[in-house]
């Protein structure tokens, strides 16, 4: 009797509980660490919450009042010299980084050494980018290597205060932006573009293709869900912009604030005690943020969708 029911019993087990077990300490790191904060934050947007020398004011629920002074400062300019600086940076490091990634990708190359240059190239992402900003504050100092080479060339007569002028200031911030990230976008299209079928390659070549027509007509269709996560990680991280410019002028984001980002403005009014304006920054940060991911997200798929429509066309046809 045992014998018969155990059968059926082992195919009445549920293994569930198992799955359920293994992902809940993520679940409950996600909920204690990023979704509690995150409620919180927004919830203390709408107080009046800020502490005056020894003397704590608030919370005072006082709705959008936060918001509304927030877009009555400089919000918008801070906004506006994070997406400049963010944008200067990214040009450069997804062109090198698709660059770098069809060199190390093509098989008629046959480059040597790709271990070597991966590791070369992806070495400043490991560096804290504190130390990065100390180094470059260093540099491009008045009185700073580049300035006596320059001097020392005779490309420049006194020296050119870099940290002084608002191109300088900002070019230095995205270069080092650049400089940090590039190699990790060229490892990410790199692991894109081996993904590509071969012999997609190999036909295309057989109907004549040139190299061009090969990276623009199939290259870059193919790899554009890995590019829309770069572009989307990177906007991220550009929006959270703040140890590089925070350390390279001062936290004061010098010259004329031009080198202010929102985590700069946000730093501020946390480090005066004022969580209803910090907890507003935030809360539009984040909506600012999200807006612009799920733009990027719905461009990038909705151009996969034509791509894919046009295969099916030329299939048919």
């Amino acid at each position: 009797m045992n014998a018969e029911n155990s059968p059926k019993r082992r195919k009445n087990i549920s293994y569930a509980k198992w799955g359920y077990l293994f992902i809940a300490p993520f679940f409950i790191s996600f909920i204690i660490f990023s979704l509690f904060p995150l409620l919180s934050t927004i919830y203390y947007s709408f107080f009046k919450y800020y502490r005056q020398g020894l003397k704590i004011i608030g919370p005072t629920f006082i709705g959008f009042e936060n918001f509304s002074n927030l877009f009555r400062t400089d919000l918008l300019n801070y906004l506006g010299n994070t997406l400049i600086m963010w944008i200067i940076g990214f040009i450069p490091q997804i062109t090198v980084a698709l660059l770098l990634a069809a060199w190390f990708t093509n098989q008629r190359l046959h480059l040597r050494g790709q271990g070597f240059f991966k590791t070369v190239i992806y070495m400043p992402n490991l560096i804290m980018a504190s130390a990065f900003a100390m180094l470059f504050f260093a540099l491009f100092s008045d009185n700073g290597p580049v300035n006596g080479s320059l001097q020392a060339l005779g490309i420049l007569s006194q020296p050119f205060r870099f940290l002084a002028s608002v191109t300088g200031t900002r070019g230095l911030i995205c270069f080092m932006n650049f400089l940090m990230w590039f190699g990790n976008t060229t490892i990410l299209l790199m692991a894109a573009i081996m993904g590509v079928d071969p012999g997609l390659y190999e036909a295309a070549e057989i109907d004549g293709a040139t190299s061009n027509q090969m990276f623009w007509r199939i290259t870059i269709p193919l790899i554009r869900p890995i590019m829309a996560y770069v572009l989307i990680t990177s906007l991220i991280g550009g929006l959270q912009m703040f140890d590089v410019p925070q350390i390279l002028t001062n936290g004061a984001g010098n010259p004329d604030r031009s080198a202010t980002t929102m985590i700069m403005y946000l730093n501020n009014h946390m480090y005066s005690k004022n969580y209803g304006m910090a907890g507003a920054v935030s809360t539009v940060l984040f909506l600012i943020c999200a807006i612009l991911c799920f733009l990027v997200y719905f461009i990038m798929s909705g151009s996969n969708d034509s791509v894919k429509k046009e295969r099916k066309g030329g299939v048919h046809k």
